[in-house]
């Protein structure tokens, strides 16, 4: 039986453990890293704050309360990302707090 390309390319432990096999140069093997961040921003200023976390170039807005609040996601492939851009949004003007509520990072 031949294998297609894609299977000889693909080691059994690895992909049972859940990592892919890695080739030299292949950027989308890179580490990854995800966050999910809790905004508490000033309902009637809530379009403002959306809008600047929305400009962010790794953030995406995934969930929105008329109370103030938003669930951000953030993705990033460089250490010190997730961090950065949880700080940049705490210190928008209207926001009052931005939690951390999930991290997780993938290296393959």
């Amino acid at each position: 039986m031949t294998k297609s390309p894609i299977m000889r390319d693909l080691d059994r432990r690895e992909f049972v453990n859940g990592r892919w096999a890695t080739r030299a140069g292949d950027a989308t093997n890179a580490a990854c890293e995800i966050a999910s961040i809790l905004v508490q921003a000033r309902p009637e200023r809530l379009d403002d704050v959306a809008r600047a976390i929305e400009a962010l170039p790794r953030a995406q807005i995934y969930g929105r309360d008329d109370r103030g609040k938003l669930v951000v996601v953030i993705e990033g492939s460089e250490v010190g990302v997730i961090g950065a851009d949880l700080n940049t949004i705490s210190q928008l003007p209207d926001v009052l707090s931005a939690t951390l509520v999930f991290q997780g990072a993938a290296d393959d």
